[in-house]
């Protein structure tokens, strides 16, 4: 499967960067851009699991069955993490989803430059992402 628009953005707006701290930065940037999530949806049981700071995500199906997934930190990397896996998940059909491949995280070298608990974090919030597309597609069956 082809890579995403989205995806291709990302590998070309992270390209632009030589070092690693303008990336950061631009991770930070882009995660100053996420909708704050309501307050109402900040509860225990929208906590992560994995994450060494503070994320709570939620998600909603739209008419369209796609989902548009919520998300917020209380760590400016994290909330950056947040708004790539936004921007690749959010708003896309439980099999676009559960198709889209990774591997550009390796591309734009996070992967790399991520500490072990921050990779963790990520994992869970992408574990949670497929998780509510699954549950969404065993719904439709």
């Amino acid at each position: 499967m082809g890579e995403s628009t989205e995806i291709d953005e990302l590998i070309e707006d992270f390209s632009f960067f030589e070092s690693w701290e303008d990336k950061y930065q631009y991770l930070i940037d882009m995660g100053r851009d996420v909708p704050s999530m309501a307050e109402d949806l900040k509860i225990e049981e929208n906590k992560l699991r994995g994450c060494q700071s503070v994320v709570y995500f939620s998600h909603v199906v739209n008419d369209d069955n796609t989902i548009t997934f919520i998300a917020n930190s209380d760590a400016a990397i994290v909330q950056g993490l947040i708004a790539l896996m936004l921007k690749v998940f959010s708003g896309k059909s439980p099999q676009v989803i559960l198709d889209t491949d990774l591997h550009f995280l390796k591309k734009i070298g996070l992967d790399e430059h991520l500490s072990p608990t921050r990779k963790n974090g990520l994992s869970s919030l992408v574990s949670s992402i497929k998780n509510a597309a699954k549950i969404k597609l065993k719904m439709s069956v």
